[in-house]
C-alpha cells in the first residue's frame, strides 16, 4: 500500500457552479495506491497518516488535472509546412507532411500537455496510415505506449471515415473533376490509404481486447464527421458503442462549409440528423460545434450530449466563434481541446484556459452572460473528463477518484504582488504561466517535477526527432509534396460558391457594428 499526501496553501477540489469552486484553506489531499482517499486540513491529514510521503507546501495550490478534450498529433502542422488555412484547403496540405515516428511523435506533444497541467488527453487519431490492419494496429499500439511511457492518461479513438476523403462529396465524383493523370495519382494514394468500415470495428475489437488491464489508457470510438462518415457507419458506431459501453467524440460543425453539406446532404441540420438516428447523448461528444443553430443546441441540452470547445483551432483555421455563451446558458456540458495545436502553435491549457476567458466577453455589463474563471476551470477539468473514457474517474480531486493532479506555484504567480481582493483561482487562472507548474500527479505519482519529466528522458527524445527530420525527403513524402501540388488547386476550386446566401446569417454575438 502507498500513500502520500499533496499539501498546499489551497486545494481546489473541484467546481459548484459557473461562480463558485470548492477551495479549501491550508489543506491536503491523501492519495492511496492512485485513488483519492481523504481531502482536508493539512496538519489534520499528517497526524492521521504519520506515514505518507509529503509533496507541495503552503505557496502551492493543487487543482485537479488538466483534461486536453481533443487532440490528434505531436509535431504540429505548422511545423511540418502546412500553414494555417482554413480547414478545407488545410487537410489536403498536408499531403506534404513529414513522416514521423508516432511513438516519438505523441511524446513530443504530450511533453507540452504535461509540462501546462494536463493530465488526460483525449487523443484522435487522424492521420493516414497506408497498409493492412496489422499496420493500423501498429499504430494505434505507438501511440498508447508512448503515453504508458510517459505516465499520462490517454483516452484513445481511431478516427473513422468511409466517404468524401478529399472534399465534401464522393471520391469517384471529385476523380472525375481533375485532369487524367492527376486523377490516376489521387486514385491510387486513395486505394492505399482506404480503410474499410469492417476493419476499423476489428481495430477498436483488437484496441479494447489489448488494453484490458491497462490503468492509464481506455479506448473509446471517433465518427469522423458527418461529411466523412454514411449514415450505415454512423449506425454501426453507434451499435458498437452500445456493446461496448464506450462513449464516442465526433467532430461536427467546425465550419460554414460542413453546416451547408449537412442541409445538402440531409434536408436539416448535421444535429437534427444526428437526433434522428439516435447518435446524440451523454456518451457522444460533439467537437467543434462552432456552427450550431439555437434549435441545435436545445436538442444537444435536451439529451445531454457532450460539446468540446476548441477555441485555439477555431481562430487558427477562420472556422468562426463557436457560442459558448449559449452552451453555458442552457446547461450543456462543454469540454476544453486545444486540437492540432492551441494558439502559440503549442499545448498550453493554462493559455488556452485564458483565450476561452477572454474570446466571449461580448459587450455589456451583465458578468453573467459571459464566461467566469471557475467555469472555464471546469471546462477543463471535470467536463472535459465527462467527453472521455474516463468520465467520472477523473475530473474533481474527491475520494474514489485517481488521484490527479497540477501543483501550481501561487507565490511564483503572484510574484511580485497580488491584492487579496481579488479572489485566488481567478488571479491564478489569469496569471499562472507554464514555469509556475511545480509538479503534475497521476495515480498519485509524480510524473512532473520542476521541468523535469520523472520517466522519459525529453532531450533525448527531442534529439532523435531532430535528427530523423534532419535527412532528406524520402521518395513518399515527396510524392506527397507533388501530389499536394496537384491536388489543392482542384479542391480549392470545387469550394468556390460553394456556400448558400449568407446575407441572412445572424451571430450569436455581435461584437461590432458597421452602421
Amino acid at each position: 500500500m502507498s500513500e502520500s499526501l499533496l499539501v498546499g496553501g489551497w486545494v481546489v477540489t473541484g467546481v459548484e457552479d459557473r461562480e463558485r469552486a470548492n477551495i479549501l484553506r491550508d489543506a491536503a489531499v491523501v492519495c492511496r495506491d492512485g485513488i483519492v482517499v481523504e481531502v482536508g486540513p493539512r496538519e489534520t491529514m499528517r497526524r492521521k497518516y504519520p506515514l505518507a510521503s509529503v509533496d507541495g507546501s503552503a505557496d502551492h495550490a493543487i487543482l485537479p488535472g488538466f483534461v486536453n478534450s481533443h487532440h490528434h498529433v505531436g509535431m504540429t502542422p505548422l511545423q511540418l509546412g502546412t500553414p494555417d488555412l482554413p480547414l478545407e484547403l488545410w487537410l489536403p496540405n498536408q499531403l506534404s507532411a513529414r513522416a514521423v515516428d508516432l511513438y516519438l511523435d505523441t511524446l513530443y506533444s504530450a511533453f507540452e500537455m504535461i509540462a501546462s497541467g494536463v493530465t488526460t488527453v483525449q487523443h484522435i487519431h487522424a492521420r493516414l496510415v497506408r497498409g493492412p490492419l496489422e499496420r493500423l494496429r501498429d499504430s494505434s499500439t505507438k501511440v498508447l505506449e508512448a503515453y504508458r511511457a510517459v505516465g499520462m492518461r490517454a483516452s484513445y479513438c481511431f478516427m473513422v471515415r468511409d466517404q468524401n476523403r478529399v472534399v465534401y462529396e464522393s471520391d469517384a465524383e471529385f476523380l472525375k473533376r481533375l485532369p487524367a493523370e492527376t486523377a490516376k495519382v489521387l486514385a491510387a494514394f486513395l486505394a492505399s490509404t482506404d480503410v474499410s468500415l469492417d476493419d476499423y470495428l476489428t481495430l477498436f475489437d483488437m484496441l479494447i481486447k489489448e488494453n484490458q488491464g491497462q490503468n492509464l489508457t481506455r479506448i473509446q470510438l471517433a465518427p469522423a464527421n458527418l461529411q466523412w462518415c454514411s449514415d450505415d457507419a454512423l449506425l454501426a458506431l453507434k451499435e458498437k458503442s452500445d456493446r461496448a459501453g464506450v462513449p464516442m467524440h465526433m467532430h461536427l460543425l467546425e465550419t460554414a462549409y460542413q453546416k451547408e453539406y449537412a442541409r445538402r446532404r440531409t434536408g436539416t441540420t448535421a444535429v437534427k440528423h444526428l437526433h434522428k438516428l439516435g447518435l446524440l447523448g451523454p456518451s457522444m461528444t460533439l467537437g467543434h460545434g462552432v456552427w450550431l443553430t439555437e434549435e441545435d443546441i436545445e436538442i444537444i441540452a435536451a439529451t445531454k450530449t457532450c460539446v468540446c470547445h476548441n477555441c485555439s483551432s477555431n481562430f487558427r483555421l477562420r472556422s468562426g466563434i463557436a457560442p459558448l455563451n449559449m452552451y453555458a446558458a442552457k446547461g450543456v456540458t462543454t469540454g476544453m481541446g486545444m486540437d492540432e495545436a492551441g494558439i502559440n502553435d503549442d499545448r498550453d491549457m493554462l493559455q488556452e484556459m485564458r483565450m476561452v476567458l477572454r474570446a466571449h466577453r461580448v459587450p455589456g455589463m451583465r458578468e453573467d452572460e459571459v464566461p467566469a474563471c471557475p467555469q472555464v476551470l471546469r471546462m477543463a477539468t471535470e467536463h472535459g473528463a465527462m467527453t472521455t473514457a474516463f468520465g467520472t474517474a477523473i475530473g474533481k480531486l474527491e475520494p474514489g477518484r485517481f488521484a490527479d493532479a497540477v501543483m501550481i506555484n501561487v507565490k511564483r504567480a503572484f510574484y511580485p504582488y497580488q491584492d487579496d481582493d481579488m479572489p485566488m483561482l481567478d488571479a491564478l487562472i489569469q496569471r499562472a504561466k507554464t514555469d509556475c507548474v511545480d509538479a503534475v500527479f497521476v495515480n498519485g505519482d509524480k510524473i512532473y517535477e520542476n521541468g523535469k519529466f520523472t520517466r522519459v528522458d525529453r532531450d533525448k527524445v527531442l534529439a532523435e526527432l531532430a535528427e530523423r527530420l534532419s535527412q532528406p525527403r524520402t521518395e513518399a513524402e515527396n510524392h506527397g509534396r507533388e501530389l499536394r501540388r496537384l491536388v489543392v488547386p482542384h479542391v480549392e476550386a470545387f469550394y468556390q460558391g460553394y456556400l448558400a446566401d449568407t446575407k441572412d446569417r445572424q451571430p450569436f454575438y455581435a461584437s461590432s457594428s458597421k452602421s
